[in-house]
């Protein structure tokens, strides 16, 4: 099976190199951002918007007018007005909101160039890119398959990375005829019907006192530097505690996306049908006493890599409703036994008197209802 992987990798730039990167991705922001107000003021006038064609037909123009775009790679410019042109497909679709200027303040700068022509390419521990030449790279592992396209970034730390999207062929895994339903929850991150619980790591809240720390200095150094009248992109201690700060960020979601890919990847490769609930994730992060717990938990990214990864090794998952009762069934006799608050953590079923543990109750009955949905479209099919 064909499918789009990226491969992400730190790069070490040189000093004509960060300054270069610096240029492509205020070049791109500006392409970006002089063309949507030519879009939006377009669209008030005409009730039409632009198109790609015309824009990319007069970003040659534009260039003669600013000769200082010459400079950086042409293709990312392109890229950046492709960008533009999708975002109002999506909008009209009503697939987002609409696109809205890009500010050199934002905390992840980027750029994302095409391969044409063997413009991007891995040669040993370099990478070669358009204009940059060729790139230091922590080279983790080898990048197969057909190279799309490049994104370079600079995050709030200061580091380089580069993400190379490939196409390359994947081969389904070998079937091990078994199903697992999962419980998604706060106090443990997912109860499976097979009994395990998988500890809620708390990425967050582990850093969350040294954080509020560092937070705080960060305040007084803006403080201080407001006081003297010092711009903050030229206080230099006000961006250091800055960067400070952005490494216990960075640290926090490296930590949690490495949880993330290792058990979805586990899960993927010992189960064959994954059951899990279809949660409104927003909806519940309505609730401000739970809202910081659901946030810290990331359910809406682990249900993500689940899906991607099913659809390349071949393994299916069943979504089953959000309002289906699981924590009111019992696993055993399949009597309802009405509504229970969260504090309730087991109870015993009225008919067949089984003690019930609720959330590995829940998963069971997910499970359960998510193999009855998974029969009934095979049998429609």
């Amino acid at each position: 099976m064909s499918v789009n992987k990226a491969y992400k990798f730190r790069i070490y730039p040189t000093k004509q190199q960060e300054i270069l990167i610096a240029k492509t991705v205020g070049c791109s922001r500006f392409v970006f951002n002089r063309f949507l107000g030519q879009w939006n003021d377009t669209y008030k006038e005409t009730g039409k918007g632009l198109t790609y064609n015309s824009c990319s037909a007069e970003l040659t123009q534009l260039k003669k007018e600013f000769v200082w775009l010459k400079e950086v790679d042409s293709t990312a410019l392109q890229s950046s007005l492709k960008n533009l042109s999708n975002s109002y497909t999506r909008f009209f679709k009503k697939q987002n909101q609409a696109p809205r200027f890009k500010s050199k303040k934002n905390p992840v700068q980027s750029y994302t160039t095409k391969h044409t022509n063997g413009n991007i390419e891995v040669v040993n521990n370099k990478i070669k890119l358009p204009k940059l030449g060729f790139v230091r790279f922590a080279k983790s592992r080898e990048v197969e398959g057909r190279i799309l396209h490049a994104t370079i970034r600079r995050n709030p730390t200061g580091k380089y990375f580069v993400s190379i999207l490939a196409e390359t062929e994947v081969q389904p895994l070998e079937k091990t005829e078994s199903s697992i339903g999962i419980d998604l929850g706060i106090t443990a991150f997912a109860i499976l019907s097979d009994g395990r619980m998988i500890d809620n790591n708390k990425f967050t809240s582990k850093m969350e006192k040294k954080l509020t720390r560092e937070q705080r200095k960060l305040s007084k150094r803006a403080l201080n530097a407001k006081n003297k009248g010092i711009n903050l992109l030229d206080a230099k201690n006000y961006q250091k505690q800055k960067c400070k700060v952005a490494r216990i960020h960075e640290k926090v979601t490296n930590q949690r996306d490495d949880f993330l890919n290792k058990l979805s990847t586990e899960i993927i490769k010992n189960h064959d049908i994954i059951c899990i609930e279809d949660l409104n994730t927003k909806g519940m992060l309505c609730n401000h006493k739970l809202a910081k717990s659901i946030s810290d938990v990331s359910w809406s990214a682990f249900v993500t890599k689940l899906e991607y990864k099913a659809k390349w090794y071949g393994k299916t998952i069943v979504k089953i409703s959000r309002w289906f009762p699981s924590s009111q069934i019992c696993s055993d006799c399949g009597h309802q036994d009405g509504k229970k608050s969260l504090e309730i953590r087991d109870w015993t079923c009225s008919v067949c008197h089984e003690h019930h543990d609720r959330d590995i109750n829940a998963s069971k009955n997910i499970l359960a209802e998510g193999l009855k949905s998974f029969v009934l479209a095979y049998t429609k099919i």
